[in-house]
């Protein structure tokens, strides 16, 4: 069991490494993940079932005891990353399958692992929690909606398979995960040092499956949906801290609200656009799995790291306020 423990704590901890190599591997050697492609939508539902067994009813309560910060910070997610993706998409005069898959990353919920970097860069885990919970149990109804109004242009999307699709692979499996903590809940605790684990395994199939099939896409547009996706992730961290800053919420607040903004369900956007589109519109989502976690992991030790000092500094100046006192 410990050596289960390490071996799960190591691939959670360098997932962004291990899965910006699986990427690289599937870039190569196509072969070697594309007979997951047919698994994908499965792969999410896993995922998202693993994140509903990790809550409680209690956890919905935090948005209704918080209501004003929960409601900005949604507002701010479902408008800053679908707008970016839009000007992005029309700046670059991205092809239609491409600019699909960008605006579809930009309407999705908060990525899964959003409260993991809130908590590893000391912000507000509560509030991040709740906005995360919020985004994701609206995607059925606003995610189709805002990706049908703002990629109509391009393609045709239709409103009712997608919402029948993110209930299906979102909504059900979390359902079930929270019906199960409820009443197993002995189970529970002894499953959920697997989650991390199996979590981290089926993100990094889910990519590699989408790279090893759209192999030749990416690498004749590869350096440009790169760009975008970097673009699009660090401008949604600034202008999400920015507009949490605007609502006059402290430090701690902000850098929930920044990283529900930034952080995106790009599996979902995968699993949607293999759904719905083409490989070629999943490109986007699986550059920015990958991205968005080493971003991610980057910034909350940078605000980590800035924590630890101004603790430091305060516990100095204490110091030296004593002795001259």
């Amino acid at each position: 069991m410990k050596a289960f423990n390490l071996f799960s704590n190591f691939m959670t901890k360098y997932m962004s490494a291990l899965v910006l190599i699986i990427a690289i591997v599937a870039l190569l050697q196509p072969w070697t993940f594309e007979w997951a492609a047919k698994y994908v939508t499965y792969l999410l539902g896993i995922v998202m079932f693993g994140m509903g067994m990790t809550l409680r009813w209690e956890d919905f309560s935090l948005v209704f005891k918080r209501p004003r910060d929960v409601f900005i910070g949604s507002v701010a997610h479902f408008t800053i990353m679908p707008a970016l993706a839009w000007g992005l998409a029309k700046a670059f005069g991205l092809p239609p399958e491409l600019a699909a898959g960008v605006i579809l990353v930009g309407t999705c919920p908060s990525g899964t692992s959003s409260n993991v970097m809130t908590f590893l860069a000391k912000g507000d885990v509560a509030l991040s929690v709740a906005i995360g919970i919020t985004t994701t149990v609206l995607a059925p109804f606003i995610t189709p909606l805002l990706t049908w109004y703002l990629v109509g242009a391009w393609v045709s999307v239709s409103l009712g398979a997608m919402f029948l699709s993110i209930f299906q692979v979102v909504v059900v499996p979390i359902a079930l995960g929270i019906i199960i903590n409820r009443f197993f809940g002995n189970f529970v605790k002894r499953a959920v040092k697997v989650l991390p684990l199996v979590s981290v395994i089926a993100i990094m199939l889910i990519v590699g499956a989408v790279v090893g099939i759209s192999a030749q896409k990416i690498l004749q547009t590869g350096l440009l949906i790169i760009g975008i996706v970097i673009i699009h992730n660090i401008c949604g961290y600034t202008l999400g801290f920015c507009a949490a800053k605007l609502a006059g919420f402290n430090f701690s607040k902000q850098k929930a609200v920044m990283f529900e903004v930034g952080m995106q369900n790009s599996g979902l956007a995968t699993s949607l656009a293999l759904m719905h589109f083409t490989p070629a519109a999943a490109i986007p989502g699986a550059i920015f799995s990958v991205w968005h976690n080493i971003s991610g992991s980057l910034l909350a030790n940078r605000f980590a790291a800035k924590a630890e000092n101004d603790a430091k500094a305060a516990v100095l100046h204490a110091k030296k306020k004593a002795i001259h006192a």
